[in-house]
């Protein structure tokens, strides 16, 4: 007796996969818009004049494209080349401790066996997850005992101290690296020191760069910290050059937003160059 005939498989319905591909990319187009008319706005305000800004709404273009005074008195009255120049300085000596913090963290944690390992990482994950507001009181002290208030080694030690994610992401894609590799260069005659310089650090470059480019933005937009511990003018950074122009009688907010597009534009830029290394870090740290 012939077997009975399979069924047909049923193909989707058209009217569920059209209404599939509406609600994506409306979506899409939702987020895209909730992402960029803040950009744009500030764009706007950043070609008005103040009578101008005053009287047309945010989403008005500007009558003249070509005025560029708010960049200039934004520049100039904001210090923004030397807000550059420190956040530069900051920005390099605190990925630079970071890295070399969270790596050798990450790899005596990962490879070492002693005793509390266990609570070692519960306490790096209950100091993720307390509130720095709660914490600013005794930081501070902290800070000011050692003498670092108005300095830049202030921002650069709270930045190189705080980060316990990168310390999470670091012991995250070391554990894909076999230990073997370890065995066989102490085989050979190499240290413990020497097996991470040579054969770990190299291995993890998708991670170095995963934490360098997360981290490096958060450092770059920092306000808080710089705004209480560094209130030299000499050592203005490019996030508190915007608050020159924000006074208690009003702000000039077509100059802050010239300023905001003047920050914003380093960022965009290198994220735009660099975001391949995010998604290759994330997804080759995830994968054991």
């Amino acid at each position: 007796m012939d077997p009975a005939p399979a069924p047909s498989r049923r193909r989707g319905d058209p009217v569920m996969s059209t209404m599939a591909r509406f609600a994506k990319y409306t979506s899409l187009v939702l987020a895209s818009i909730v992402v960029l008319v803040p950009l744009v706005v500030v764009l706007f305000a950043a070609f008005k004049t103040h009578a101008e800004y005053h009287t047309t709404g945010p989403l008005t273009p500007p009558r003249n494209w070509l005025n560029v005074g708010n960049f200039v008195t934004a520049w100039n009255d904001g210090h923004m080349l030397r807000g550059f120049w420190n956040t530069t300085v900051i920005l390099v000596v605190s990925l630079t401790g970071t890295v070399a913090v969270g790596t050798l963290a990450a790899y005596a944690i990962s490879r070492f066996v002693f005793p509390f390992k266990r609570l070692v990482l519960g306490l790096f994950l209950v100091a993720a997850l307390v509130p720095g507001v709660t914490t600013q009181v005794a930081t501070y002290q902290i800070v000011k005992s050692m003498g670092l208030v108005n300095t830049p080694w202030s921002a650069i030690v709270l930045f190189m101290g705080t980060d316990i994610v990168s310390i999470y992401i670091f012991i995250q894609f070391m554990q894909s690296i076999p230990r073997s590799l370890d065995q066989a260069a102490m085989l050979d005659g190499a240290n413990r020191f020497t097996v991470y310089r040579r054969i770990v650090l190299p291995l993890m470059k998708p991670a170095i760069a995963t934490v360098v480019i997360i981290k490096g933005i958060a450092v770059y937009n920092e306000f808080y910290i710089p705004f209480l511990y560094m209130r030299s003018p000499d050592l203005t950074v490019i996030s508190t050059a915007l608050f020159r122009f924000k006074g208690p009688y009003g702000a000039q907010w077509e100059t802050i937003a010239a300023c905001t597009m003047i920050v914003i534009l380093p960022t965009v830029v290198v994220f735009l160059l660099l975001q391949r290394f995010i998604y290759n870090g994330i997804t080759a740290g995830a994968t054991k």
